[in-house]
């Protein structure tokens, strides 16, 4: 019964010494003025398994130029050791992938080769990073520098006086795992590498990164080496490269390197395009770059730590996918063979699982340019290699993770009207992915359990199923993949109906409702059946098999496209908003919310998935959950543990809740702090709470969005008035506890109020998000 709110409304505000959101005095000291980049911090995340780096990029460039010190994806902020700085790394990935090509200045004679070896010590109390820029001094006495354009990464060191400054080039060693490296000194400022790797996860297909160096001075001297082997005045080598310097007067020496996927006129062409400026020119085009990304939030209030950690989960937002094509358009398709992008960037890298909730909606509504770009791209993979990827890197598919993200991925796009004049293209690919599975000779394994799921309605769990391919296979995680089966079959119904393909859009629309085949009742929760049909596994949902990352617990909210269906299941409003608060822990949640976040929710580490009925704020499958409460007519409780959760995002090295996974955490940041959050994913529906900003202005791109802009306000919003009483579209009373995309199309401003206790807003059963049908 949805009168039990007043029960706790002696509650309210006892979140008054939450650090979350400033005082009000606070909050008018604190704006957005001067450079938002001096808000960012690029550590955070790089300890405790945030995998982030603190390297420079720009926004979505090929080339992230970063320190390695020995950890799995690169930067370990408990290390002190640089092995070298590499060209490629991903935000937040859990597996070992990129670090090509590390380079490191020494000095002296070459006799290692193995850089783990060779690794100079470092203090972070001679470390600095901001976006587009990295320093670091070494304790060799060398100063290190590091910004970059999209295909390129440019050094800059200072060396102590000495006739013998080498810089390091290491074609042989880096994060993946190398299958075959070349190296070639081509005069006497040049030096090309070509370096095949595979990994992730686990093994993927090869691919190959073609690079090219141009130093700002000739070499004194060079040489190369295979395996231990230095070979003074060689020109080509197999593992690496060193050139020397003579440092006595001039100290300084900048590198250019231009990174290509597709061979080494690629390469060259980006080094032309993209070189021959100086170090500080560069690094002051990045800055100029992530100002104008930045800009395109402004808020007013927060105190500076929340100001921090928005901006800088912002910023990791923007840090992929990636730039595959070259200056000159080619790029290296999923069938292997060159092909060149026609008024369009090609993208590549893509963590869908995880993206699919969150990331992919920030970029649609801040960066409408580039996600139609990347939808298009990912279109490509289907018809350069015959079918949607899963989790891509670069040219290859990894078959990382399970289920059918790239589906909710494209409605999305399709929904937010990026895919004007590409509809048919991009639903001709989805209905194939949808109905099929990729034949034996294609490396990537689809939908792989779809022969069941059609035919019985559940995706059935064999965890004795071969790995037929490389990475994750649907049968070992069947309950969770019928799950995300359901949801994938619900957003493409709806693409289908509007699309004018009705016969597709009911088959769909019955399929979406899959979902009820692994609900047991005699458990109360979703469940792995075997191929028989039968229930397996513990029936204790905190121990239950089949769920991919997670739990029954965790996993029983991930029915966006019909909320009061599986409410039905369970029992009803009543029963769902009891379960709802033993999963968030909502009475302890109250007590002390930072608490109950860190110690109750965030049970294990970055990687502790199973055996556990709570809310996991550290992973993605129940990322939607606080928002469930906008269903269950107790909206206030999703402010509730929204801001609780925003209480694990901090300013510090450990300020990640789990790993980045190419944005997705970071974009859960930025979005549940404005208010507007994607609460179906792959479809038009944004779920509103109280924002933690008294005003947020967001730009907006008038091509997709009329009106270029959408205010959003909540003046007074604190730790103690967090609680919505009205809300208004454009002046105008909104009842409902959503928006949709149209809607938010021709809004221009969203203004909250707020207060000490819940109200009566969003309660009555009309308020409710809809059902897709």
């Amino acid at each position: 019964m949805r009168g039990t709110r007043r029960t706790r409304l002696c509650l309210a505000g006892v979140l008054a010494a939450s650090t979350l959101i400033a005082t009000p005095a606070a909050r008018a000291a604190e704006r957005t003025d001067g450079h938002l980049t001096d808000l960012v911090n690029p550590f955070i995340g790089s300890q405790n398994e945030g995998n982030t780096f603190p390297g420079a990029a720009v926004p979505f460039g090929m080339v992230q130029l970063s320190p390695d010190t020995g950890h799995n994806t690169g930067y370990d902020y408990t290390q002190n050791r640089v092995r070298g700085f590499s060209l490629v790394h991903l935000s937040g990935v859990g597996c070992r992938i990129g670090g090509d090509l590390p380079v490191l200045p020494t000095t002296g004679e070459v006799t290692r080769t193995d850089y783990a070896t060779y690794a100079a010590g470092f203090s972070h109390t001679d470390e600095e990073a901001s976006p587009g820029y990295y320093r670091v001094g070494l304790d060799s006495g060398i100063r290190a520098e590091l910004t970059a354009t999209k295909r390129t990464g440019v050094q800059r060191f200072t060396f102590p006086a000495t006739d013998k400054a080498n810089v390091l080039l290491n074609a042989a060693q880096s994060l993946h795992k190398a299958a075959g490296s070349t190296v070639e000194i081509l005069d006497d400022h040049t030096v090309r590498t070509e370096i095949t790797g595979h990994g992730f996860c686990r093994d993927t297909g090869p691919y190959t990164v073609y690079t090219i160096t141009r130093f700002s001075r000739p070499f004194t001297a060079y040489g190369t080496w295979d395996g231990a082997t230095v070979t003074p005045g060689a020109r080509t080598g197999g593992g690496g490269a060193y050139v020397r310097f003579d440092a006595t007067e001039d100290r300084t020496v900048e590198a250019t390197t231009a990174l290509s996927y597709v061979d080494a006129r690629g390469a060259a062409v980006n080094l032309r395009a993209e070189g021959g400026r100086s170090f500080d020119a560069v690094r002051d085009g990045a800055r100029e770059q992530w100002e104008r990304r930045l800009a395109t939030i402004r808020v007013e209030g927060g105190d500076p730590t929340l100001r921090r950690t928005f901006y800088s989960s912002l910023y990791r937002s923007f840090l992929a996918p990636n730039i595959g094509s070259d200056a000159d358009g080619r790029y290296t398709g999923w069938d292997r063979r060159v092909h060149r992008a026609e008024r369009f960037t090609y993208y590549q890298n893509w963590s869908l699982w995880d993206t699919y909730r969150t990331q992919a909606q920030l970029l649609a509504l801040l960066a409408p340019r580039e996600a139609r770009d990347m939808a298009l791209s990912v279109v490509k993979v289907d018809e350069d290699g015959g079918w949607l990827p899963k989790w891509g890197y670069g040219p290859v598919e990894t078959n990382t993770m399970s289920g059918d993200p790239v589906t909710p991925f494209l409605t999305t796009a399709y929904q937010m009207g990026l895919l004007k004049g590409f509809e048919e293209r991009a639903y001709r690919a989805l209905r194939k992915n949808a109905d099929g599975v990729p034949p034996a000779g294609y490396p990537g394994v689809g939908r792989e359990a779809n022969a069941e799921y059609i035919a019985h309605g559940f995706a059935p769990y064999d965890k004795s199923h071969p790995l037929a391919k490389m990475g994750d296979s649907d049968y070992h995680h069947g309950a969770s993949v019928t799950l995300e089966y359901a949801l994938a079959d619900a957003v493409l119904a709806q693409m289908a109906r509007g699309l004018g393909h009705t016969d597709d859009a009911a088959r769909y629309a019955a399929r979406a409702q899959s979902y009820r085949t692994v609900f047991d009742p005699s458990t109360g929760f979703f469940r792995a059946r075997d191929a028989s049909g039968a229930f397996t596994g513990s029936a204790d949902p905190a121990r239950g098999i089949g769920f991919h990352e997670g739990t029954a617990w965790q996993y029983q909210w991930l029915v966006p496209q019909d909320l009061p269906g599986m409410i039905g299941l369970i029992g009803g409003d009543r029963a769902a908003n009891d379960r709802l608060d033993s999963f968030f822990a909502y009475d302890r949640l109250l007590a002390d919310p930072e608490k109950t976040a860190r110690e109750v929710w965030v049970h294990g580490g970055a990687y502790d998935y199973y055996n556990a009925d709570k809310y996991n704020p550290m992973n993605e499958p129940d990322l939607i959950a606080p928002y469930t409460y906008l269903s269950t007519g107790q909206p206030w409780k999703t402010t509730d543990v929204v801001h609780a959760a925003l209480t694990l995002f901090t300013d510090g090295p450990t300020g990640m809740t789990g790993n980045d996974d190419l944005g997705t955490m970071s974009a859960w940041n930025v979005l549940s702090s404005i208010g507007l959050f994607p609460i179906q994913p792959g479809y038009d529906t944004w779920g509103l709470s109280t924002p933690v900003f008294d005003r947020v202005d967001l730009t907006l791109n008038r091509r997709f969005w009329p009106g270029g802009r959408l205010t959003v306000t909540a003046p007074g919003t604190s730790a103690t008035d967090r609680y919505v009483q009205t809300v208004h579209t454009d002046g105008t009373p909104h009842a409902p506890t959503y928006l949709t995309t149209d809607a938010l199309r021709s809004t221009r401003t969203l203004a909250f109020t707020v207060g000490p206790r819940p109200s009566e807003w969003g309660t009555s059963p009309q308020a409710a998000p809809p059902v897709l049908k």
